[in-house]
């Protein structure tokens, strides 16, 4: 039986460090409703976007290859590439990114408070610079230059 390629297995490892830090927020007693109303998924509407780290990135990059999509749909309207055009829905909402999470969505519960997460995003930038990262990106570019690679 042929070994484990030790590169695919650290990286593998790295992506559940991500996941894990997606599982403690969920976990934190912060009131969050989201409904899927996908306002906060209209970039050019709200006039915010999330950035994502490398490990980020990965993490949505799997999820989005795993729905056996290989390339972003093209989006117009300055939407999120992970809101599919045909059901308005976010085609990873269980892969979605952090800041996707934490975000300023009125209905949902609005911005969490950075002092309140904060500790999780540095770990996200420690997991960011052990992948190689340069800090976080817009979703949008970020995620194409994952999928790119």
């Amino acid at each position: 039986m042929p070994a484990k390629d030790p590169l695919t297995a650290e990286l593998h490892k790295t992506l559940d460090e991500v996941r894990q830090i997606y599982r403690e927020l969920e976990a934190r007693p912060v009131e969050r409703a989201c409904t899927l109303r996908t306002e906060c998924c209209r970039f050019r509407l709200t006039g915010k976007t999330p950035f994502l780290t490398r490990g980020e990135a990965l993490v949505a990059a799997k999820a989005f290859r795993a729905s056996g999509r290989k390339s972003l749909p093209e989006q117009t309207g300055g939407d999120c590439p992970l809101l599919d055009p045909r059901t308005s829905r976010c085609m990873i909402y269980q892969a979605r990114p952090f800041g996707c999470r934490t975000h300023f969505c009125a209905p949902a519960g609005g911005p969490l408070a950075r002092k309140d997460v904060v500790d999780l995003i540095h770990r996200l930038e420690v997991i960011d610079s052990r992948l190689g990262g340069d800090g976080a990106r817009s979703l949008p570019a970020a995620l194409a230059a994952v999928l790119a690679s």
